[in-house]
């Protein structure tokens, strides 16, 4: 695969762009407990975004890991994850808030130290959904990519420290063109007192598309329809 363009998103850096159908995201953790927040949307057509509940409902899970599919609220694929080093990513434990960084990390602010003042998931969401001209009712669950969050048989979240090591990686799929916000900032389950540090880095190359016979559309019957789904609809619209 050829190599399109690379970034390196620092620790409470946000990003947002439009991802073409074909190309292959990798992310790769440049230290321990690495957390990036994730939100997806269909570039041809903004109202479509990645659906958390049926996601993880058609696909029997709670967990997301190589095979799986990011599904949109229209049943089709946004995109898939194809590579995977650390076998488990975070569906469930949302994003972190101004309130809640303040009330772990200390208060702090631009006007008092510029740009080393700890931002959170929520704010830089909707900084980068206004520039795309969306807002905050456009919010959606999210994902978070290199943590991860189990349950206990009590209904219990944890949230597992030691799960991501440095140079771990997972990489996506876009399987339609898609509009991608990142936000490096805390998974808000991480019990830490102290803000992440570790930078991410964010590699796009192009390569082929999913087929019949491709790991992720076979993966489970209900990831088949979602894709036959995104085929019909890419058709229809001349993609």
């Amino acid at each position: 695969m050829s190599r399109v363009w690379e970034n390196t998103l620092q620790p409470g850096a946000k990003w947002s762009g439009t991802i073409a159908k074909g190309s292959y995201i990798t992310f790769t953790a440049l230290g321990e407990g690495a957390n990036l927040s994730v939100l997806l949307y269909n570039a041809t057509n903004l109202s479509e975004r990645y659906n958390a509940p049926d996601s993880l409902k058609a696909q029997h899970t709670s967990k997301l890991t190589k095979g799986n599919v990011l599904m949109s609220d229209n049943g089709r694929v946004l995109a898939s994850i194809v590579e995977d080093s650390l076998g488990w990513h975070d569906p469930i434990g949302g994003y972190s808030t101004r309130e809640l960084t303040d009330e772990k990390y200390g208060k702090t602010s631009f006007q008092e130290m510029q740009n080393d003042w700890l931002r959170s998931g929520q704010e830089n969401f909707i900084v980068e959904l206004v520039r795309n001209g969306l807002g905050i009712r456009d919010m959606v669950p999210n994902v978070n990519l290199f943590s991860k969050i189990y349950v206990s048989p009590e209904g219990e979240m944890h949230f597992s420290p030691s799960h991501c090591r440095k140079g771990d990686t997972v990489t996506l799929r876009a399987d339609m063109d898609i509009l991608f916000l990142l936000s490096n900032t805390p998974n808000p389950h991480d019990p830490s007192v102290t803000y992440p540090s570790v930078p991410i880095k964010m590699e796009v190359t192009k390569g082929n598309e999913a087929d019949e016979f491709d790991y992720c559309v076979n993966y489970r019957p209900e990831n088949r329809r979602a894709f036959e789904n995104t085929w019909n609809y890419q058709l229809l619209i001349g993609q």
